[in-house]
C-alpha cells in the first residue's frame, strides 16, 4: 500500500518538500527580517490551509469557523508565551533581528505530513473522509497549523510596537 500511495503522489509534491526543509533550514538561523516580508510565509501557510480545507471538504461555514477558531487560538498561544523570544527591533532600519528557530521548520514538516495524510484519505475515499468529525479535527488542526505562523509575525510585529512606544516615553 505504502508503494501505491508514492506511485499516486503528484511529482510536484517532493520539490515542495525539499523546498520547505530548505526554508526550515534557513529559519535555523539568526536573520535579519524586513518589515515587508514579515507576513509572507504566514500569508503562504493560511492560504495553503484554506486551500486544502476547501479543497478537501468544500466551503462549509462550520468548516471554515473551526479553520478560523484555530487561528486565533494559535496566535493567542504565542502571545501568551511570547514566541519567538529575543526578537529586536531597529527602527532605523525598519527591520527585526530574529534569532534562529527549529520551530518554524518542525511546523513545516508537520503541515505537510498533516496535508499529505489528508491528501492520502480523502485520495483513497477511506470511510473516515467522509465523517463530521474528520472534516471538524482536520478544520481546526489547518487553522492551529497556519495559525502558529501568524501567532510568530504577530509576536514579531509586536517587538516594533513596543520600540516605538518605549522610545515615545
Amino acid at each position: 500500500m505504502l508503494i501505491e500511495i508514492i506511485r499516486n503522489t503528484p511529482l510536484w509534491v517532493w520539490p515542495l518538500l525539499l523546498f520547505l526543509l530548505y526554508r526550515g533550514y534557513q529559519q535555523s538561523q539568526d536573520r535579519t527580517i524586513g518589515l515587508s516580508k514579515l507576513g509572507i510565509i504566514p500569508a503562504i501557510f493560511l492560504f495553503l490551509g484554506l486551500y486544502g480545507l476547501i479543497n478537501a471538504f468544500g466551503a462549509e461555514p462550520v468548516h471554515l469557523a473551526l479553520w478560523a477558531v484555530g487561528i486565533g487560538l494559535a496566535v493567542l498561544l504565542h502571545l501568551k508565551l511570547e514566541l519567538p523570544r529575543g526578537v529586536r527591533f531597529s527602527p532605523q532600519d525598519q527591520t527585526f533581528h530574529v534569532p534562529g528557530s527549529w520551530q518554524p521548520l518542525a511546523l513545516m514538516l508537520t503541515i505537510f505530513c498533516a496535508k499529505f495524510a489528508v491528501g492520502v484519505i480523502v485520495g483513497m475515499r477511506l470511510p473516515l473522509a467522509g465523517t463530521a468529525a474528520f472534516a471538524a479535527t482536520v478544520s481546526l488542526v489547518y487553522g492551529l497549523l497556519g495559525g502558529m505562523f501568524l501567532g510568530r509575525a504577530v509576536v514579531v510585529w509586536r517587538a516594533a510596537q513596543i520600540t516605538s512606544h518605549g522610545a515615545n516615553t
